[in-house]
């Protein structure tokens, strides 16, 4: 990624550096098989959703721990949430739906941490999550209506001189899920590390005069911490749209 300075008075803020994919053992080509910072975090986050998910929750105490808690109550709101978009139809595919959630709430989070690298914040990442979505939706929708699915597209309600058109519209917005689905994640995680970067370069400019760029960004990283989860959110409750799309096109 190329590197992005915003200079100011002789002040050099490179707020865009914190999401430059790096080797982790030195050199500067990055292959396929290259062990990166991206990949680090990504192993750190399936490490993170394991001890708090399956380690935190093995004993399956009467009185839970704040694991178990943890992880009951993220239980209960992602069921809740697939059994209120798409019936009791699609909570047979909740693992994958929860598994979802998980990984983009806890990345979203372990990228807040200092020194961290936000994984959700690469569109490499996002998009290959998108798609995910995007393709087992499609094929689902086919294996359980055939070609009953393309009446999605069709809006029988409207005037036939308008369902073409509308077909056509229909069409296009349903092949451009994946790109909105990926770029909304990624950009909003990007833009508010990016703001945070900038304001913390103003801080440590300023020295013992920071009092409102630090101000500033508390203030912003608050409201990080709520983008985090909101994001993850927004992706699975979309991702239940998409799947009730499948399970009853005609809706």
């Amino acid at each position: 990624m190329t590197n992005v300075a915003e200079e100011t008075g002789g002040l050099t803020i490179r707020p865009m550096d914190q999401f430059i994919v790096q080797p982790l053992f030195g050199g500067d080509v990055v292959n396929w098989y290259t062990p990166t910072n991206v990949t680090l975090w990504l192993a750190l986050t399936v490490i993170a959703i394991s001890l708090v998910m399956v380690m935190g929750s093995k004993g399956r105490a009467i009185v839970p721990t704040r694991a178990q808690s943890i992880g009951e109550v993220m239980y209960g709101f992602i069921y809740k949430m697939i059994e209120d978009v798409t019936g009791k139809e699609g909570l047979r595919y909740f693992p994958y739906v929860m598994t979802l959630f998980t990984f983009i709430l806890f990345a979203n989070f372990l990228g807040l941490l200092p020194f961290a690298f936000t994984t959700t914040s690469h569109i490499a990442v996002t998009a290959v999550l998108a798609l995910a979505v995007f393709i087992t939706v499609t094929v689902l929708g086919f294996v359980l209506n055939g070609t009953a699915f393309l009446k999605m597209f069709w809006i029988s309600s409207a005037p036939l001189a308008l369902r073409p058109v509308l077909a056509l519209i229909e069409l296009i917005s349903y092949f451009v899920r994946p790109l909105s689905h990926s770029i909304r994640l990624a950009g909003n995680m990007m833009a508010g590390h990016a703001v945070v970067k900038v304001f913390a370069g103003f801080a440590g400019a300023m020295g013992a005069a920071a009092f409102a760029p630090v101000l500033a960004v508390v203030a912003i990283y608050g409201l990080e911490v709520l983008v985090a989860a909101i994001q993850a959110y927004v992706f699975t409750i979309l991702t239940c749209v998409y799947l009730k799309d499948a399970l009853h096109p005609h809706h």
